[in-house]
């Protein structure tokens, strides 16, 4: 009777610090997720206030809202940037067949805070007139991460695409 009161035992106390071991992972596995971001996140107004700067056709002015360095940035042609660098010299001669634009950050933005970036999509309605006199009407598909550098949110990667047609 003594020696099964002390298997009983034992295997109740490793149980007890079986499950409190495990409540103790879950709850920290919890507070890193529910990690939030301090202060404020970008918004609606900040995300139209990328696609206005767009508009005026001037990557350098573009540049403001973009991390510098290596980063990740995908258009629909060439397959993929590397640096805000490249983008914006790729954007350059896509930007200059371009007459005047106007592009609108539709109503179902979503943002996500997720630590020290906040990653969001969009579609975005784009209307642009071309050099040659064409219009081009698109819905464009946007994603973005944005990294809170010095301050200010920052886009580290972005993904602008259209549905194929």
């Amino acid at each position: 009777m003594q020696r099964r009161f002390t298997i009983t035992s034992i295997y109740l106390i490793f149980l007890g610090l079986s499950l409190g071991l495990a409540s103790l992972s879950l709850a920290s596995a919890q507070s890193k997720k529910s990690s939030t971001t301090t202060g404020p996140i970008p918004d609606q107004a900040y995300l139209q206030k990328i696609w206005d700067t767009w508009a005026t056709l001037d990557p350098p002015q573009e540049a403001q809202f973009h991390a510098q360095g290596p980063h990740t940035f995908y258009d629909e042609s060439p397959l993929k940037y590397d640096s805000w660098a490249e983008f914006q010299s790729g954007v350059t001669k896509i930007l200059g067949t371009i007459k005047s634009g106007t592009f609108t950050v539709n109503d179902d933005a979503q943002l996500h805070p997720a630590g020290d970036y906040v990653w969001g999509t969009a579609t975005v309605k784009e209307d642009l007139v071309m050099k040659d006199g064409k219009r081009d009407m698109a819905t464009l598909r946007w994603t973005v991460v944005f990294e809170k550098q010095d301050g200010k949110w920052l886009i580290v990667h972005e993904h602008i695409s259209a549905p194929a047609e």
